[in-house]
């Protein structure tokens, strides 16, 4: 009997046993070409992670990705093979060729995770012709001019969260900054942006309103390397069988604001951030919506956490409190010489070590390496690679900063280059963070006014660490930082 009639023979007569030869030779075919003869086989990393996306999509999902990748980085060096297609690179040289010059690589697919209610949005969408009117559009808002003129809106919404602090330190001695900050940053977005106040701050419930909203968005950032069409069908899986009547009431809540606001904005003359889309002509009210919706999420949670970070560790280093409100008192006596806020050095320095340590945004940003390939440090990636940086991977760095968990401001009086280079809070290039401007200004307005308000002095952390879960927009664990004080508590 000749080798085919064989085959044939074992085929027809164990089919199970020849379908599981030969899927078991096809996976294995599969794992040896990944392994040694992929394009990327000769960038280092876990051999799990060179086999297949499961070992990444595990990571993302349990939040423990930006951390993990950081020890395997120590292991392997600053390029790492995270999934089969995929790098991440823990060097700044690599920011400008992939986010800045010529508007950087292109966004990945999974991004599209982001959409909302089946809309783009500025920040999801990959399709650059899709972005650049809309973000031409509103650009204006987010201009240093734009906010300078709205300067006294926004230090009443300060004020007001200055006052919520001491009045529930007064009450109880025990104040979640964190819940604090996230009020005052939906209250800045909605006053600046929409120029209707979410009034947060005024809220009389222990949780902000659009809390569990942001939350439910922050969630999604587990999934957020899955192929769009399994995302899809997961976020419709987890909806129907696993209902959160707290979520679906704080989403209630925040349609009811958006709704209300849209409706009422005319099509034409407005100047806010959904009357400036509307003057596009071509956007339906319900995407206007989503673009709104979109924004009070990223407003709130990024600054929220930034915020809460900054006065954490203004608690935990009395010191360096001192020093700040030092200067911030000097610049309130100096008369016709008072300094814009933004130009004091150790005010300054505050902010930048607070966005440095704070990890709202701790994962990559993978974009995609256009047609013709790439090469960085004399290693070339083909066209298609995902390539990205990390904001945790380069702020804690211990070559650029050491000590790199450490609250250290002076490190920023007198930075080093590399040190600046690697500042990638707001990431870089055309498609960084497009409120960056505004987020900052509110963590200087709101650090310099509890500064000044001594609101903080005699404060101690409810939690030695802040535990976090490291999605793309990173979850505080126990969704709370809690500032405490003992005994009685006095005025500020």
């Amino acid at each position: 009997m000749g080798v085919i009639d064989t085959l044939l023979s074992v085929t027809l007569t164990r089919p199970l046993a020849t379908l599981f030869g030969l899927s078991s030779g096809l996976i294995l075919a599969h794992c040896v070409y990944r392994l040694y003869l992929h394009p990327l086989s000769h960038i280092p990393g876990p051999i799990l992670a060179k086999l297949t996306s499961l070992w990444l999509w595990y990571h993302s999902y349990i939040g423990d990705e930006a951390s993990v990748i950081h020890a395997q980085h120590a292991k392997y060096g600053p390029l790492l093979r995270v999934s089969p297609n995929e790098v991440d690179i823990s060097d700044h040289e690599a920011i400008p060729a992939i986010y800045v010059i010529k508007g950087g690589f292109l966004k990945a697919d999974c991004y599209s995770n982001f959409d909302i209610d089946g809309h783009k949005t500025i920040f999801s969408t990959t399709d650059v012709d899709y972005r650049a009117p809309r973000a031409k559009a509103v650009v204006p808002l987010f201009s240093t001019k734009n906010i300078r003129e709205n300067e006294t809106a926004l230090y009443g919404c300060v004020d007001r969260m200055v006052e919520r602090m001491k009045s529930e330190k007064q009450a109880r001695g025990v104040v979640d900054v964190l819940n604090l900050s996230r009020s005052l940053a939906v209250d800045a977005v909605s006053t600046h942006l929409f120029q209707e106040n979410y009034n947060g701050t005024s809220e009389k419930s222990s949780k902000l309103s659009a809390s569990a909203f942001v939350d439910a968005f922050v969630a999604v950032g587990r999934f957020f390397y899955l192929p769009n069409w399994m995302f899809t069908w997961l976020e419709w899986g987890l909806e129907k069988c696993m209902p959160d009547e707290h979520t679906n009431a704080s989403m209630a809540a925040v349609d009811r604001f958006v709704d209300d606001l849209v409706e009422k904005t005319p099509t034409r003359g407005a100047l806010n951030y959904p009357g400036r889309l509307m003057e596009l002509g071509f956007l339906e009210r319900s995407e206007v919506k989503v673009q709104c919706k979109d924004l009070i999420f990223a407003g709130t949670d990024s600054t929220g956490m930034n915020l809460a970070t900054l006065c954490r560790q203004l608690a935990l280093h009395p010191d360096k409190h001192e020093a700040l409100r030092a200067e911030l008192l000097a610049n309130e006596q100096a008369g016709t010489q008072k300094q814009e806020i933004q130009t004091l050095p150790y005010l300054s320095a505050v902010v930048k070590e607070g966005l440095r340590i704070s990890m709202a945004n701790p994962t990559r940003l993978p974009h995609v390496v256009p047609a013709g390939g790439w090469t960085f440090r004399g290693t070339h990636f083909p066209a298609g690679t995902l390539v990205g940086c990390s904001a945790y991977e380069l702020h804690f760095n211990s070559t650029i900063f050491p000590n790199p968990l450490s609250f250290e401001p002076e490190r920023w009086l007198d930075a080093t280059p590399e040190a600046q280079r690697s500042f990638f809070a707001f990431g870089a290039g055309s498609r960084s963070c497009i409120a960056k401007n505004l987020a900052t200004t509110e963590l200087y307005m709101a650090t310099a006014r509890l500064t000044l308000s001594n609101v903080l002095k005699g404060a101690r952390v409810g939690q030695q660490e802040v535990e976090i879960y490291e999605w793309f927009n990173s979850s505080v664990k126990g969704e709370k930082i809690e500032l405490i004080w003992d005994g009685p508590v006095e005025s500020s």
